[in-house]
């Protein structure tokens, strides 16, 4: 099963996938990844960038933490979105000041507005090489000129392969860093800090892995 096609029903069919997986994990997910160091500083290098204020769009929210707990206590306008609804109840209790809407990256427009900063935490990677592209390109129309946009993923070569995660049936893609840095500026982000660090989550059900993060700013077009 792909989204490549284009076609409406298959892409019901793939979002509907991950998001019973992610529905089935909900807090598990927080407690298989306790830490976040690479994604708090991702985090905390952005809101270094911003004003109070500034409007926050964290895609693939999950349950809010860290990401849009941090903006939200660093006084940004959070809007967190996701497939998962159990995940969004989640992120609605641990971050009440936030919005949160059921909305794939794949579906975003201009009715939410333009944001100063959008963040792309480990959310990416459960979409196909093509659907990645097209997500990017929806995540730089969404920053207004000179927008700070924050990506994670994990370092591996595949694209669209069946995984379990946590238990869950997902499929997943990944980049080697090179591969990723590229399709980051080919969607027209300049990258201005990157950094990979070595993982290990707090279960068995996942494998250690290289994570990689790219904090970039879109250009001005």
């Amino acid at each position: 099963m792909t989204i490549e096609s284009g076609s409406g029903s298959a892409r019901q069919e793939y979002r509907a996938l991950q998001a019973e997986a992610f529905n089935r994990i909900g807090v598990r997910y927080d407690d298989a990844f306790p830490h976040k160091e690479g994604q708090v500083a991702a985090g905390e290098w952005l809101i270094k960038q911003l004003r109070p204020g500034s409007r926050v769009l964290d895609v693939g929210c999950g349950t809010g933490a860290p990401s849009a707990q941090q903006f939200a206590q660093a006084g940004c306008d959070v809007t967190g979105i996701d497939i998962s609804p159990v995940m969004l109840e989640i992120a609605r209790q641990n971050v009440p000041e936030g919005t949160f809407l059921e909305l794939d990256v794949l579906e975003l427009d201009d009715s939410l507005g333009a944001f100063d900063a959008v963040t792309a935490f480990f959310s990416l990677l459960m979409l196909p090489r093509a659907g990645i592209t097209e997500a990017l390109g929806k995540i730089h129309a969404a920053l207004a000129p000179g927008g700070l946009f924050s990506l994670s993923m994990v370092e591996i070569d595949l694209d669209d392969v069946p995984f379990q995660f946590l238990g869950a049936p997902v499929r997943v893609t990944g980049y080697l860093r090179d591969e990723m840095r590229a399709a980051v500026e080919d969607a027209g982000f300049t990258v201005l800090t990157e950094n990979h660090i070595s993982y290990a989550p707090a279960t068995t059900q996942a494998p250690p892995e290289i994570q990689l993060f790219f904090n970039c700013r879109r250009e001005q077009f």
